[in-house]
């Protein structure tokens, strides 16, 4: 079957540097171009192609082609090239080096509100998102009350988008992209923010869309959504293409990536951690009962999961998530530190924090765990998310099976307290 997405040696490169960190939207490309001759160098080397120490390969040398009607898992840690590898294929950014060859026309849902025009309201912006895609007006009307039934959205469809909140804007944008009948349609973890009904009825979308004929590209952290819903899935890491397989055999080379047990991560060098303008992480780590830092665990004892993070605006209110995964990749939990006494809602100085979440006994199953944390500021409107930045092992002990010792399923194993009453005695007793 003829390829509707072909990349040839696809490479994008980026320069680093507070003064040549441009980014290469029109606005930042001419302001880059203008301010070019005045500007000093101090001594720095200029960006260049050769892989110097002032640049950075977000995709190197990829390669591969989709035919229409697959649905591709593309999967990898935080800055592996997914969503730049998506970005090229929507032609928001050029790329360095090779090729793209695109046959047909592309819906994108990247990020919250992307394409929409604030001041517009709802309505307005589905005509002119249709517009773009190329559709016909005529062509948008026959498919307007589609899309705003699906997105839910009925008393609000008048409103200035600008007034929607992040949920209400993938509503929307989910819809306009899958019913205006593109030929492929890239969706970026965008369907994160919305709630756990809209998120399957956007799954269920996706694979109506794939049996139409239509190619989905699906980027998500949800490894269980690309294992049931996609036909194949791509594997990056820093850039490369490291596995193009079936989604179950790359999801379970992603997670098993670097096995080896890290119960503590540290950022050592400031530069390198992950961070925002607020704030910046330092380490985490896990903990066993004793307070000893293992990632070897019995599931009848307590342990905590430590969260040490920099906060570099002084006056921010900051917090910390812990997000915890099973060796399927199964979203077992969350925990938000919102319910901490000291700190949650105060103003916190300059300086290094702990937030630390315990996990009481009894509540998970055998089997090894990934976790991801968040740390985010100001009533959430700021966060960064780090994901499957620590791991345990969890070993069933024996005096919670008892007598049994079949495979004790289920997502959480809480032990439970049982009563069994004898309610009648008697040999002759019938039923």
């Amino acid at each position: 079957m003829t390829a509707i997405i072909r990349v040839e040696d696809l490479c994008k490169q980026y320069p680093i540097g507070s003064e040549n960190a441009y980014h290469d939207t029109l606005r930042e490309v001419l302001t880059g171009a203008l301010r070019a001759p005045f500007r000093r160098t101090n001594g720095r080397k200029s960006s260049t192609t050769d892989g110097s120490d002032d640049t950075f390969w977000a995709l190197k040398d990829v390669s591969f082609e989709i035919t229409p009607g697959e649905i591709v898992g593309i999967v990898g840690r935080n800055g592996a090239g997914k969503s730049t590898l998506l970005k090229v294929l929507s032609r928001i950014t050029e790329p360095t080096k090779g090729r793209v060859q695109i046959y047909g026309t592309i819906a994108s849902l990247l990020e919250v509100g992307t394409g929409f025009h604030p001041e517009l309201s709802g309505r307005e912006n589905i005509f002119l998102n249709g517009a773009v895609l190329g559709m016909k007006r005529v062509e948008i009307s026959r498919k307007f009350d589609e899309i705003v039934a699906f997105s839910e959205l009925e008393k609000f469809i008048d409103i200035p988008v600008k007034r929607y909140s992040s949920g209400m804007y993938v509503r929307l944008a989910f819809a306009v992209a899958a019913h205006l009948e593109p030929d492929i349609l890239i969706i970026d973890e965008v369907l994160a923010v919305g709630d756990a009904a809209f998120q399957k009825k956007c799954l269920g979308k996706i694979s109506s869309v794939a049996r139409q004929g239509r190619t989905v590209l699906f980027v998500s952290h949800n490894m269980v959504a690309v294992k049931s819903l996609c036909t194949r899935a791509i594997l990056l890491k820093t850039g490369v293409l490291v596995e193009d397989d079936d989604p179950a055999r790359v999801v379970n080379q992603y997670l098993g990536a670097g096995r080896a047990s890290r119960a503590e991560t540290v950022w050592a060098d400031p530069m390198q951690a992950p961070s925002t303008p607020a704030f910046r992480l330092h380490s985490v780590r896990v903990r066993n009962d004793s307070g000893e830092i293992t990632s070897e665990l019995s599931t009848r004892e307590a342990f905590s999961v430590e969260i040490d993070y920099v906060n570099l605006s002084a006056g921010s209110a900051l917090g910390a998530t812990v997000l915890l995964y099973n060796s399927d990749g199964v979203h077992v939990l969350s925990s938000l530190s919102n319910r901490e006494p000291n700190w949650h809602g105060r103003a916190f100085p300059k300086g290094l924090f702990r937030s630390t979440c315990y996990f009481p006994g009894d509540i998970l199953p055998e089997g090894r765990f990934d976790v991801s944390v968040l740390v985010w500021a100001n009533n959430y409107t700021i966060s960064h998310r780090e994901d499957y930045v620590v791991e345990f092992d969890m070993h069933e002990s024996v005096d919670a099976r008892a007598d049994y010792f079949g495979n004790w399923s289920g997502v959480v194993r809480p032990l439970l307290d049982w009563e069994t009453q004898c309610l009648e005695a008697s040999e002759t007793h019938r039923d």
